[in-house]
């Protein structure tokens, strides 16, 4: 071969070799990327997830070097077995080195079965409550790529439904073969337990893909609800678009969107909400809808916002709503995803599948909703609470599993639920709905009458013979029909009731509530606070407590009757200001009023008489003494007061009857172990064991029985409840009477079970009867004071006065003689006297001081003595009083 054709040929080999180099090298530096996808494009989330990933596929191979992603879009139309289908044909033929599900959870799990025998990892975009141990170990290459935690929602409708106090709830849930809604409804189940809420019954709506009439099933299990259940708080888990749907619509025909009844849609169908048609909003009008929340104010996604509108509309002009929802972004940031963890290879051919997983489950990146960071394969959450309102939906707060809820973003402290302005269904603003209604073929409440009480005016039942029929009368008895007419009136219902007799004791009662026997009872029942451990209570009708009756004495001290006005202390010191005011008046009055004269016994009569009279200010003895005046003015004012207030202590007591109790307190009973009475089936009986300390306690099961049991000795004292009491002590006038304390209970009521929807209601017409001074009224009525009973007060009884009610006026008076008489001591021996001259001494000058003392008239000169039968003689005609001149014969 020549040299010319030799070397000609080695440029062109060498030529050849370096376009094969290049080219080779340009295949490893684009190297392609295969992704099966598969999904249900005639489904509204189908088509958002397609338009999604075609944005997020053109866009990352614009700005890739290494790696061109193809993807391969198979549609299922929601059939599993298509889906398993699509994912062999994705793997066989066209090597798919990613698959994502976009659809149902039963396409998920078998197109991540296949996937394990083929090693391809499977992307889940889908919501599911499947546990992650249990996922890894079933399916080691299923990456469920979703930022829902099933139980996280749960924990948000459970403070929904704690927050308004509703405590029975109908939940709705849709029907598959995987059985995943069976656990959120267990976790739903068990969060409304912790709340004192619970499950009434369960709505189950079939597969949107199910053979059967899915519509004829759901009217019929809603239609079960309204004719039979009493809750209207429908709780909406687990449900497909197509499913929740027809949902509303039924509801609507059946009336179960208007007041008073309550919506809320899990995040299954409110992620929709972005993209739901105006005719499916009007269908669910008020509605409460928890989805999760994703931020829209970045600048990636407002591009990919703006991308997706422009696309969507020209592949889908039918659609109504162009806006993307949470599977758009999903399927974005899926594909986000892939690419990141293939570039995390560079351009190695065909990386390692085990590998290839694990890049996927440590992304870490910023996607359109925030930072992707994977924990447990499951992302921290944070949802929002909308309300349906018009052609869309009112955002009202957030809420997280940490901070629970708030009306920011920044979720900073706790604000209350019950405080937002919602649009509930119905138009229902101006008050929060009740969450429940009487069924329209309710059966009549069973509520049980006791046959026999210790007082029939309560309650009262009779067979009537010609009518055949029981007869239920009585005081409680009127109040509870009274309360079902206002019910009627003003909560706009009828409640179906029928009376049943009931027997045993008020604790029996409430264990048959307790263990359903019974609807409610209507009695006397005393509100106790182990009793509503078991049942509730409406609102107090009338109030209750325990008080002690006891037989008054008779009174057999008539006679002594005007000594009790003043006490015992009382007369002693009226005693002694009298005495000690009687000797000052006569001490500084015998030396110069001759009246307070003679000899000391007359002169101590005296002064005794003129000191009583002086009490009835009836004295004739004139007080000549200034010192004695003054005494004496005070002394006045004394009797002033004192016969003042004696009258009329003295009056009050003749006039008003005393009823003196045979029993004065509790603690006598106690020592004496005095027999009481008390009525058997109440709680009286035990309190009286337990609390007062009462032994010897007789069962009366009669209230008319007490007077005979007090007449022949039985009892000391009977123990009744105060409605009970007011009337006995009415019915039998002033020969009974209350003594000691009244032990305060919480009142009589009726009897409803645990969280019986009426109970509020109940209560709420017994307040209303209450302010109308209806329940007065009825009082009246069945235990109001018999006609020929005299209106007295037999707690009234006039105290007799005390010395601590005038020791003030005492001790003005018995200051002021004291300080008189030693003025006047003063005045007489220092400055009437010389004593001081006198030699004689000290015993003999006491004992002259104390004879001068004694001596009456010392100073005062006598009268001369006039003999009237030698004196002048008077004429017969003489007149007293009048000047008469007579003649003296002189001698």
């Amino acid at each position: 071969m020549p040299f010319y054709e030799a070397s000609k040929l080695i440029l062109i080999l060498l030529a050849s070799i370096t376009i094969l180099s290049n080219i080779s090298t340009s295949v490893a530096l684009n190297q392609s990327v295969n992704i099966g996808v598969i999904i249900d494009e005639g489904s509204r989330a189908g088509k958002e997830q397609k338009t999604a990933i075609e944005i997020a596929v053109r866009k990352l191979n614009s700005r890739s070097k290494n790696n061109k992603l193809v993807v391969y879009f198979k549609n299922t139309k929601g059939d599993p077995l298509e889906a398993a289908s699509s994912a062999s044909d994705l793997i066989n033929k066209r090597n798919v080195q990613v698959i994502i599900v976009t659809n149902t959870w039963e396409e998920t799990a078998l197109v991540a079965k296949i996937g394990q025998h083929a090693k391809v990892p499977v992307i889940s975009l889908i919501n599911t409550d499947v546990s992650q141990p249990l996922s890894r170990l079933q399916w080691p290459f299923l990456v469920q790529k979703t930022n829902l935690d099933m139980s996280d929602e749960i924990k948000f409708i459970a403070s929904i439904v704690q927050s308004y106090n509703w405590k029975r709830v109908i939940v709705v849930y849709e029907d598959n073969m995987y059985g995943d809604e069976y656990k959120a409804v267990s976790l739903l189940s068990d969060a409304l337990q912790k709340i004192g809420s619970f499950i009434e019954r369960s709505v189950i709506v079939p597969h949107f893909t199910s053979p059967f009439d899915p519509e004829e099933s759901i009217r019929k299990n809603l239609g079960d609800v309204l004719t039979t259940k009493q809750s209207r708080v429908f709780i909406v888990l687990k449900s497909s678009l197509q499913a929740t749907t027809r949902v509303f619509e039924e509801a609507n025909k059946l009336g179960l969107m208007g007041q008073d009844s309550v919506w809320i849609v899990g995040d299954s169908y409110s992620s929709f909400l972005d993209s739901l048609d105006t005719s499916v909003f009007q269908l669910m009008q008020g509605a409460l809808g928890v989805k999760a929340y994703y931020s829209g104010k970045s600048d990636e996604f407002l591009d990919f916002k703006s991308n997706f509108k422009r696309v969507f509309r020209s592949n889908y002009p039918e659609e109504d709503r162009f806006e993307p929802g949470i599977y758009a972004i999903r399927a974005y940031d899926s594909i986000e995803t892939i690419s990141l963890a293939f570039d995390h290879f560079g351009s190695s051919n065909n990386p390692n599948s085990e590998k290839l997983l694990d890049a996927i489950r440590s992304s870490n990146f910023s996607s359109l909703t925030g930072m992707i960071d994977f924990q447990d394969e499951k992302l921290p959450e944070l949802f929002q609470l909308v309300n349906i309102i018009g052609k869309s939906y009112k955002p009202l707060g957030f809420w997280s599993p940490r901070s629970g809820f708030s009306n920011t973003l920044r979720l900073e402290g706790h604000h209350s639920l019950i405080q937002l302005a919602i649009n509930w269904p119905g138009d229902l603003i101006s008050r929060i709905p009740k969450g429940w209604a009487m069924p329209s073929n309710a059966k009549k409440m069973k509520i049980g009458v006791p046959e026999s009480v210790s007082l029939e005016r309560f309650v009262k039942v009779e067979w009537i013979e010609s009518s055949n029929e029981t007869k239920y009368s009585g005081f409680c008895i009127d109040v509870f029909e009274s309360v079902v007419s206002v019910l009627e009136d003003i909560y706009g219902y009828t409640l179906p009731y029928e009376f049943v007799n009931l027997t045993g004791s008020y604790n029996d009662m409430v264990d048959k509530v307790y263990f359903k026997e019974y609807d409610a009872v209507v009695a006397d029942v005393t509100i106790l606070a182990n009793r509503t451990r078991y049942v509730d209570f409406t609102q107090p009708f009338i109030e209750s407590g325990l008080s002690m009756v006891v037989p008054v004495k008779s009174d057999t001290d008539q006679a002594w009757r005007f000594m009790k006005p003043f006490t015992v202390e009382m007369w002693l010191a009226t005693l002694c200001i009298l005495l000690y005011t009687m000797f000052v008046v006569w001490f500084m009055e015998h030396k110069v009023n001759p009246e307070f004269g003679g000899p000391p016994k007359d002169q101590f009569g005296t002064a005794l008489w003129f000191t009583f009279s002086s009490l009835f200010f009836a004295h004739r003895e004139n007080i000549q003494s200034n010192h004695s005046k003054v005494v004496v003015m005070t002394w006045f004012f004394v009797v002033l007061i004192l016969t003042s207030s004696y009258t009329a202590s003295l009056t009050s007591m003749l006039t008003v009857r005393v009823l003196e109790p045979t029993v004065r307190d509790i603690e006598w009973l106690r020592k004496t172990n005095a027999p009481v009475g008390c009525d058997p089936d109440s709680f009286v009986g035990r309190y009286l064991t337990d609390v007062l300390k009462l032994k010897n306690i007789k069962n009366v099961s009669n209230q008319d029985e007490y007077p005979e049991n007090f007449k022949n000795g039985n009892i000391s004292a009977a123990f009744l409840e105060v409605p009970y009491q007011k009337y006995f002590l009415r019915q039998y006038c002033n020969e009974y009477t209350v003594v000691g304390p009244s032990y305060q209970f919480g009142g009589l009521g009726f009897i409803f079970p645990k969280d019986f929807p009426i109970t509020d209601d109940v209560s709420g017409a017994i307040l209303t009867l209450m302010e109308d001074g209806k329940i007065h009224e009825i009082e009246n009525k069945w235990l109001g004071a018999p006609e020929n009973c005299p209106s007295s007060n037999p707690k009234l009884e006039t105290e007799s006065l005390t010395l601590a009610s005038f020791w003030g006026i005492f001790l003005i008076s018995g200051l002021t003689s004291t300080l008189t008489l030693l003025i006047f001591l003063y005045r007489f021996f220092f400055k009437g006297y010389r004593w001081n001259n006198d030699n004689h001494s000290r015993w003999r000058k006491a004992i002259r001081i104390v004879v001068f003392v004694l001596k009456s008239h010392n100073q005062v000169k006598p009268r001369k003595y006039i003999d009237v039968t030698n004196a002048i003689d008077v004429p017969e005609n003489l007149e007293i009083g009048r000047p008469t001149q007579l003649e003296i014969p002189m001698r």
